[in-house]
Parts: structure tokens; C-alpha cells; sequence
């Protein structure tokens, strides 16, 4: 009896040290997986990246050129930049592809394709992600077709026959627009005069300086259009609105043996203080949306559209002056 006694305490006592193991063993292991979910946790990335001097599109061949700025101080400098095609899913990240000998908060590229999407990611040095930018996404808008679209670049360059001219609304030239006169005035348009000057044998950059002068003067430093309205935003800080709308289209025959469409619409209330008619030159013959536009206003249709020498020219109030000079010289 003493025998199988002591051999039952004994089996007792090892079942016991057999499950205290066990619970050991389970004690360490939700340890050393709540040790895996703090480093986790330590290496979670931040969405914490701005992508500095995207602009609102880019031309064919224009060089992009961006930069990653930290919102909060990082001990960390290594950086990486990856591109995505617009034909492949950004929730794959092996679509994505490391942007080759570029490990610095700097990135520069050529505009090949629309809709190709750029990252930045900053990383440890264990090559940790510790913070990473939302996607940017490259637009590449051409206007008026590029070498691989010579219908529209035929059209753009005045050459077009009659039945290709259409009826335009006034919502085509919706938006927020700015006169470069004073872009001109204070020499941020020198460089677009420059390579004008380059490609004629006759003018130099200050003759198109003193040129342009005279073509894009004008008072009227802003103007915000609608579907339906004009409000014009003067120097002198004067205000006026009113309503217009279509009055048709004249097909106007250049000299140099090419033509020029532009569409006028005329004022639709009382309101004296702003022109009768407004007239619009922006390369396009048909429904179109503008990118920058040629304005001829005042109270005579016929003089309007036999004006050649000047043309206030405006373009999208969010461009700075090296925006207007890129988008100009890609004109």
C-alpha cells in the first residue's frame, strides 16, 4: 500500500510540473507574440509624407520634379521613390517599382505617360518603412495634340476645313482666369520672349517683349467665367458681373493662308458696366475645354473680330510664373 501510494504521489507531482511547463511554455509564447505585435507596432508606417511641386498637369517630355517633405522631424534620411503604371493596381506592391539611384527626398522624371502614380517612402536602418506619402498621380495633358495626334495638331496650327467647326458653350471657358500682362511687365515671361527670339531672325527678345506689350495690355487682371456669366476683376479693384450667352462663331481667313475660329457671346442684361460682347480665341474650332484663351471685348462685333495686334491673354489663376512659362513655351 505504501508502495502504490508514494508511486501516486509521484505521478502527481510530475502531471504537475508537466502542465506548470505547459503554461510556462504558453506564458512565453503570448509574451514573445505581444513582443511581435509591439514591434509591429514600432515599425508602423506613417502616412506622415507631403509631395511638394506636383503640377496641375504636365506636357509630353516635360521634367517632373518633386520633393518629400516630412511632416515632423525624422532621425532618418534614406529615402525611395516608386512609380506605379496607370494599368496596374496600387493595392499590389510588387506592381510597384523602385525609381533606380535615387535615395534622396528628391525626385526627378520625364512625362511619358498619363496617369502614372509616384511614392515616396522614408526608411530605417534596419530598411524598415517607418513613413511613407500618399500616391501622386501624373497628369499629362497636351492640349492640342503632340506629334502622335496631327489631326488635332493640324487643327492647332490653323489648317481645318469648315465641317470640322462646331458651336461652343460658354462653359467650355468655365473657370478662374488671370491676364499675364503683368507676368510680362515684371520679366517672369523674359524666357518664353527669349525662345521666341531664338527661332526668328528678325526679332529679338526685346522687340517681343515690347511686341507683347502692346498685344496682351489690358485692365482687367482677373476674370471668373460660368456657364452663363462674366465677372470681370479690374486693376483699379472694381467688380462687375453679367449675363451672356452664345451669339455664334465667325471662321476668320489669315493672311498666311491658314484660319482662326472665334466664338462670341453677347451680354444678356442691362448691365453697362460690363462689355456688349465678349469674344474668344483659344486654337480649338469645336467643343473643347479652354486651357488659356485670347479675350477681345468691347461694344463693336465687327471691329472685335477684325482685331489682330491685341489680344489679352489669360490663363488659369493657380498657375505661378513658372507655370505660365511651361505652359507657354509647350505651346
Amino acid at each position: 500500500m505504501k508502495s502504490l501510494f508514494t508511486r501516486y504521489i509521484g505521478a502527481v507531482v510530475v502531471i504537475s510540473m508537466m502542465l506548470g511547463a505547459c503554461q510556462a511554455d504558453n506564458t512565453e509564447k503570448e509574451e514573445n507574440d505581444s513582443q511581435g505585435q509591439t514591434s509591429n507596432e514600432t515599425h508602423e508606417v506613417n502616412e506622415n509624407i507631403a509631395i511638394q511641386g506636383l503640377a496641375d498637369h504636365y506636357h509630353t517630355g516635360d521634367t517632373i520634379e518633386l520633393s518629400a517633405e516630412l511632416e515632423e522631424d525624422s532621425e532618418y534620411d534614406h529615402w525611395h521613390w516608386y512609380t506605379l503604371s496607370p494599368d496596374q493596381d496600387p493595392e499590389d506592391e510588387e506592381s510597384w517599382e523602385a525609381v533606380p539611384d535615387n535615395g534622396t527626398d528628391t525626385y526627378t522624371g520625364t512625362a511619358e505617360e498619363n496617369g502614372v502614380q509616384i511614392q515616396a517612402k522614408l526608411f530605417d536602418n534596419d530598411h524598415n518603412v517607418v513613413s511613407q506619402s500618399s500616391p501622386v498621380t501624373i497628369t499629362i495633358d497636351d492640349h492640342h495634340g503632340s506629334d502622335n495626334d496631327p489631326v488635332a495638331q493640324r487643327i492647332y496650327e490653323g489648317f481645318f476645313y469648315y465641317d470640322e467647326v462646331g458651336e461652343r458653350e460658354l462653359s467650355d471657358f468655365e473657370g478662374d482666369w488671370q491676364s499675364v500682362y503683368p507676368y510680362l511687365l515684371n520679366g517672369d515671361l523674359d524666357e518664353v520672349m527669349e525662345v521666341k527670339a531664338e527661332n526668328d531672325d528678325e526679332m529679338t527678345k526685346e522687340d517681343y517683349i515690347e511686341h507683347y506689350k502692346s498685344a496682351y495690355e489690358t485692365d482687367v487682371e482677373r476674370v471668373i467665367i460660368t456657364d452663363d456669366s462674366f465677372t470681370f476683376y479690374y486693376d483699379d479693384g472694381r467688380e462687375e458681373s453679367a449675363k451672356y450667352e452664345s451669339d455664334g462663331y465667325e471662321i476668320l481667313e489669315r493672311d498666311s493662308g491658314n484660319r482662326q475660329v472665334r466664338f462670341v457671346y453677347k451680354r444678356q442684361d442691362d448691365t453697362e458696366e460690363m462689355p456688349t460682347y465678349m469674344i474668344f480665341s483659344d486654337h480649338n474650332i469645336n467643343t473643347a475645354t479652354a486651357y488659356h484663351f485670347h479675350l477681345y471685348f468691347g461694344e463693336d462685333r465687327e471691329a472685335l473680330l477684325a482685331e489682330r495686334s491685341h489680344f489679352p491673354t489669360y490663363y488659369p489663376s493657380e498657375l505661378d510664373g513658372d507655370g505660365l512659362v511651361r505652359d507657354m513655351l509647350a505651346h
